[in-house]
């Protein structure tokens, strides 16, 4: 699906989204991904979703993020409660969704000028 989101120059969009593959400013991720409005994190952990650790999330926490917006593949998958300290100790926002709803979402906010990140498990 092509999104048709307003353009802000200078910042990470996501142009289109599908089976396998989002892409930002019209170049396809297939990897695991961190997208801010300023930055792009290729690759941010090798885990599949199952094998996450405290290490992903703490570096989630340390993003310039008021609010992470966490695809979790195809389906919709919580992580385990104790990955959440490291961000619940800097109060940051986790909103786990599928990894479409997160592509929208993320679009929707940060036209509205929020300082928001989108982390992408694809498996």
């Amino acid at each position: 699906m092509k999104l048709q989101a307003a353009q802000h120059i200078g910042q990470n969009t996501f142009t289109a989204y599908g089976e396998g593959y989002v892409s930002v400013n019209t170049v396809r991720y297939t990897d695991n991904l961190i997208v801010l409005p300023d930055q792009l994190i290729p690759d941010w952990t090798l885990a599949t979703f199952g094998a996450l650790g405290l290490a992903d999330f703490e570096l989630l926490a340390t993003l310039d993020a008021e609010i992470i917006l966490f695809g979790t593949g195809k389906q919709l998958r919580f992580p385990r409660p104790e990955l959440m300290r490291p961000l619940i100790a800097v109060q940051k926002g986790l909103d786990v969704m599928d990894i479409h709803a997160a592509c929208r979402t993320y679009n929707v906010l940060i036209n509205e000028g929020r300082k928001v990140a989108a982390a992408l498990i694809f498996s």
